[in-house]
């Protein structure tokens, strides 16, 4: 079908512009775009420090520290740049807002809270269970 556009992906960057969102794109300063070297390098810069913020973020997973929360800022960094990040950004975002939605919904709280609870009752039953059996015994010291 003949849009009378020669760019493809005009309609969709229109109606994303609709809904709120930025454009995808580059979005560094004009006299970097404008000259193709330039532009390369403030790539690569970008895509190292990105790299350098990510990896940081995979390294604070098991240790100490807000591992995704760094992880997502290094996609956040990429996202400035490049569309690809720009469009998992956008992803995440839904995902998130979409499970936000549905763990906000009177019913799955009510259903969470029930299980918690339930699962609560289960391990007190089998602490009582262990503490009338064994007394106050740590499970390495009992001679049976």
């Amino acid at each position: 079908m003949n849009t009378g556009s020669d760019e493809t992906g005009e309609a969709v960057v229109a109606a994303d512009r609709t809904k709120g969102e930025r454009e995808l794109g580059s979005r560094a300063p004009e006299f970097i775009k404008a000259r193709r070297m330039l532009h390369l390098s403030w790539q690569v810069g970008v895509f190292i420090v990105g790299l350098a913020v990510v990896v940081a973020g995979v390294i604070m997973l098991p240790l100490p520290g807000p591992g995704w929360l760094v992880i997502f800022g290094g996609m956040a960094i990429w996202a400035t740049e490049f569309v690809w990040a720009q469009l998992v950004l956008r992803w995440t975002k839904r995902k998130v807002t979409e499970a936000t939605q549905k763990a906000l919904d009177p019913q799955v709280r009510r259903r969470n809270i029930i299980l918690t609870t339930v699962g609560l009752v289960i391990i007190v039953v089998m602490v009582g269970i262990y503490v009338w059996k064994f007394g106050f015994e740590m499970p390495w010291k009992i001679k049976e």
